[in-house]
């Protein structure tokens, strides 16, 4: 009786330490300011590979601040990379992004031809695997719902390719102010694009509210090589 009472007196005190605890001390966390709590339950989800899109432009400026002085709402990207088999951070990737303004002109073609470097820049990633941008929330542009495209290098070679999303509902809020609201409603949604439909849900940024902007937050996993 007694032996009984003290194994079930040890399962409650190990449920009591297990919720005290919390499932923080269980498995992995990914916070919004892209940092991770590591444990030996880590699991890493590869990111899927889309395609580049008409409008990429090689070596580009490495540079944070990539809006050159063009309007829009301030969006702040925080883009981390994990190697997906160990989901740990990678240091020195090479993160390469462009999008269109929030006009939904690209430079470097069209009406945005003058320039080619506008809203396209390159950051290394730090000590914790995350590289960040300065930018604004991208426009639309016909056929498409709104995106960013992003190469990551590792030594030299492209891992992945890919394009990252925005939440309809934050996109909705964001386009009632100028210079978004100049444009007619957009055409197309996530739910509707082609490219989104091919996993783009698990390309969608994170985003929360930062005084007059945006702070997006994802996380890339990758392979090496």
């Amino acid at each position: 009786m007694d032996g009984q009472l003290t194994r079930g007196s040890l399962l409650k005190l190990g449920g009591l330490l297990a919720a005290a605890l919390g499932t923080d001390a269980l498995k992995s966390s990914w916070f919004a300011d892209g940092s991770a709590v590591a444990s030996d339950t880590v699991t890493c989800v590869l990111t899927p590979e889309q395609t580049e899109g008409p409008y990429y432009i090689a070596n580009e400026k490495v540079r944070r601040n990539i809006t050159e002085g063009r309007p829009g709402t301030p969006l702040t990207l925080r883009l981390a990379v994990v190697d997906a088999s160990t989901c740990k951070p990678i240091k020195g990737a090479a993160v390469d992004i462009w999008h269109c303004d929030a006009s939904g002109t690209y430079s470097g073609f069209g009406a945005g031809r003058s320039s080619r470097t506008f809203m396209r820049g390159i950051q290394r990633t730090n000590a914790d695997g995350i590289a960040t941008f300065k930018t604004v929330y991208p426009g639309w542009y016909s056929g498409r719902t709104v995106h960013i495209h992003v190469k990551v290098h590792v030594r030299g070679n492209v891992v992945h390719t890919g394009q990252l999303y925005f939440p309809d509902a934050v996109t909705d809020t964001a386009y009632r102010r100028v210079p978004y609201s100049s444009r007619p409603s957009r055409e197309v949604r996530n739910a509707t694009d082609s490219v989104y439909r091919n996993g783009g849900k698990r390309s969608l940024l994170r985003l929360r509210r930062s005084g007059a902007g945006y702070v997006g937050t994802i996380r890339m996993g990758v392979h090496r090589s």
